[in-house]
């Protein structure tokens, strides 16, 4: 009995954090609809942050387990271009983590990155081909 008890209280935890998941991802969806993250970021070895810098995303979609689609507006090298970028997605219990590893972005390069998203602020590391550093800032809503 006691065995059945313990199986059931598992169980039930289980579900709740099924449930809880399920909150956290369509709460992000709903958070990430039409935002700009605008922030700095710093470089390893210099001094100084630079910025501000801006990241468009007009919304996250979840495609399946840990991958989302960002549908975004990059301004790279003085272009403006639209890039539907399928990223990994963590969660650390409530707050979802950006995982780049070695990704190439046409037009743009090749980045690496870990990017925490927590209510209206991100903080994360990056790193390109031959720089890297950090980068923080606030999530803003609309234009």
């Amino acid at each position: 009995m006691k065995g059945f008890l313990v199986g059931l209280l598992l169980l039930s935890g289980c579900a709740k954090t099924v449930s809880q998941q399920a909150d956290y991802e369509r709460l992000f969806q709903e958070r990430m609809q039409n935002v700009t993250l605008l922030g700095y970021s710093t470089r390893t070895n210099k001094e100084g942050t630079f910025g501000p810098e801006k990241y468009k995303i007009e919304s996250v979609t979840k495609v399946s387990g840990d991958t989302w689609l960002f549908k975004t507006r990059l301004r790279y090298d003085g272009k403006d271009l639209p890039v539907p970028i399928p990223i990994t997605l963590k969660w650390a219990g409530d707050t979802p983590v950006i995982t780049l590893t070695d990704m190439t972005i046409p037009g743009v390069g090749t980045w690496t990155a870990r990017v925490m998203l927590y209510r209206d602020q991100y903080a994360g590391t990056w790193s390109g081909k031959n720089h890297g550093g950090q980068m923080f800032g606030k999530i803003v809503k609309g234009d």
